[in-house]
């Protein structure tokens, strides 16, 4: 689900309902059995780091090692004006999330030594219990950016999730090639990152044309699409890409 404070989805008001993102990801741990759970994706200046660490790690306690890690640098200045939450330079934002990728790969560690960075210093980060999801619940990070997102995927992160803009698929291959190539500089197999997509359900798609677009993904290179709505979404809506996800998984 998506971690905002108030609604940020640009087709919807901002007035329209908007729950805080982890605990209703608390509540379906307990009401689901195999459902992955995570944001899609929290801002790093939204909370503190240890404390999104243990977050994260708490639920995937308490759901069976179901958790993942969503995070990105944040962008939404009305957001952080609106509700008092810290929005720094472009720069600075992504310095912290790199730091914070870094605390959280200690912290699933298991390594309680100092944590000396720019922007946080920890004498004694302490994640107990740790993660069952070994060696850590997988990491997603989010957005496009080709000199600093898709480096930070490549060193750190199990996933990336990037942005389809229809008729762009040349634009989605550069963005996967650009990632190709920050993986090479690190010497990571590119195959080892699951490429995501996050991509609009239409009012009035099919579950065929859903799949179609699902299996044009697949020929781009994705690995896994996050389907989104215009507002809340409805028994309907989940059936049609229910029905989708048969027709991928058992194409006529």
């Amino acid at each position: 689900m998506g971690d905002h404070l108030i609604q940020a989805n640009p087709y919807d008001t901002a007035g329209d309902d908007m729950l805080e993102a982890y605990t209703p990801l608390g509540f379906l741990a307990a009401r689901t059995e195999r459902v992955r759970l995570g944001a899609m994706v929290t801002a790093v200046t939204f909370r503190p780091p240890s404390l999104l660490i243990k977050a994260v790690t708490s639920l995937d306690v308490l759901s069976g090692g179901r958790a993942w890690f969503g995070i990105g640098a944040g962008y939404n200045e009305t957001e952080a004006q609106a509700m008092g939450l810290p929005l720094p330079p472009t720069k600075e934002r992504f310095e912290r999330l790199e730091e914070t990728l870094r605390l959280a790969r200690q912290m699933w560690a298991g390594v309680e030594a100092p944590f000396e960075g720019v922007h946080y210093r920890l004498e004694h980060p302490t994640n107990r219990p740790n993660s069952l999801c070994r060696p850590h619940p997988p990491i997603v990070v989010g957005g496009a950016g080709e000199k600093k997102t898709l480096r930070l995927v490549a060193a750190y992160a199990d996933a990336c999730n990037l942005f389809d803009i229809p008729g762009r698929g040349d634009l989605l291959r550069r963005k996967l090639d650009v990632l190709a190539g920050h993986c090479q500089a690190v010497g990571r197999p590119f195959g080892e990152i699951e490429k995501t997509i996050s991509s609009r359900l239409e009012a009035d798609e099919t579950p065929t044309a859903v799949a179609e677009r699902c299996a044009a993904f697949a020929e781009l290179g994705i690995d896994h699409i996050v389907m989104i709505v215009d507002g809340a979404w409805t028994v309907e809506a989940v059936e049609r890409v229910a029905a989708a996800a048969g027709l991928v998984a058992h194409p006529a």
